[in-house]
């Protein structure tokens, strides 16, 4: 067994004891060892095309609608593409260098994987718009600015679920919010209203009016690209019929459930006294309705609370995570 290959091993399996021993790792520990790398070699590959197939679709975007007709985006692709348009410097090179410091600022807030993700994304989408000519497919504005930003949000989506990011401002957001009292969203919000301020001064108010379209076609592309349809959604069931429930759930619906133990406080006959197993499950927004349905055929009484989940891991929920501190 190679040394690479055994300090990999040692340090997926956590055996920091075991290299300090200078003791080997035995059959079963190496059996471990190479299907946790084949796991992760398995999710770098597919992490690796994500990446790729963004770079190529915000490349699409950016080439076949919005830079042949002089619209920006938000972000720092925004403020690449303002510049370039004002001053004529190539986008490429612009893309590369305002991105450096986000990208700086990454390695510190997320990680080394995050950084190399980032930086070979970057790169890539800079030789693309630079060697690779798109056609140029429409020059109606109304379908520039919806298109084009469908095209580059679902490349930084891409991006952002392969584990690295194409526009630094997120970076920057998740930065600045540590050291000041604002949302990430506040500041990124904070940001495109300067950015399109001084694209309806610089360029005009029409241009700046139809970035904003631009603007918001791609974020919505990215909220679906990373969030996906299947929404997720907290479920916590307070009923006499809990057993019930629980067993519709799990056998029904084939989701999970946890069983947490609580006490009766007041209801609307007054007082209660006496335990009661409250239920939690997470479901998709597709599963509402029948969920809902379900219960109202067992218990019309029940206690419902619903609240929106970003993500899960693990369970009996289909994993959709972001490697980003990996």
């Amino acid at each position: 067994m190679s040394p690479l290959f055994e300090n990999i091993g040692a340090k997926a399996l956590n055996r920091d004891t075991l290299l300090r021993k200078k003791r080997p790792l035995t059959r079963l520990e190496q059996a471990k060892a190479f299907i946790i790398l084949k796991r992760l070699a398995k999710r770098e590959t597919i992490n690796g095309a994500m990446i790729l197939l963004g770079v190529i679709s915000a490349s699409f975007g950016l080439k076949s609608f919005l830079l042949s007709n002089g619209f920006i985006d938000g972000g720092i692709t925004g403020i690449s593409l303002l510049i370039s348009t004002v001053t004529g410097i190539k986008l490429p090179i612009l893309i590369v260098l305002l991105n450096i410091p986000f990208i700086i600022v990454g390695y510190s807030q997320i990680g080394t994987s995050f950084v190399i993700k980032t930086t070979l994304g970057i790169l890539a989408l800079a030789a693309i718009v630079a060697l690779v000519d798109f056609p140029v497919l429409t020059a109606d504005k109304l379908l520039v600015s919806v298109f084009g930003g469908f095209f580059l949000g679902a490349g930084i989506g891409l991006t952002m679920r392969g584990g690295g990011v194409i526009d630094g401002t997120e970076v920057m957001a998740i930065s600045f919010s540590k050291r000041t009292g604002l949302t990430i969203g506040d500041i990124i919000l904070i940001v495109n209203i300067i950015i399109f301020s001084f694209a309806a001064w610089l360029l005009s108010f029409e241009t700046a009016l139809y970035s904003i379209l631009t603007y918001l076609s791609a974020s919505k592309t990215v909220d679906f690209i990373i969030e996906g349809i299947e929404e997720y959604t907290g479920v916590t069931i307070i009923s006499g019929k809990n057993e019930e429930i629980r067993l519709m759930i799990t056998e029904r619906l084939g989701r999970g459930v946890t069983v947490y133990k609580g006490s009766r406080g007041f209801g609307k006959t007054g007082v209660k006294k006496g335990d009661i197993d409250i239920l939690y499950s997470v479901i998709t927004r597709l599963e509402v309705a029948k969920l809902n349905a379900e219960i109202e055929k067992i218990d019309p009484a029940a206690f419902v609370i619903m609240n929106s989940i970003k993500d899960t891991r693990g369970g009996m929920i289909k994993k959709r995570v972001l490697h980003l501190n990996e």
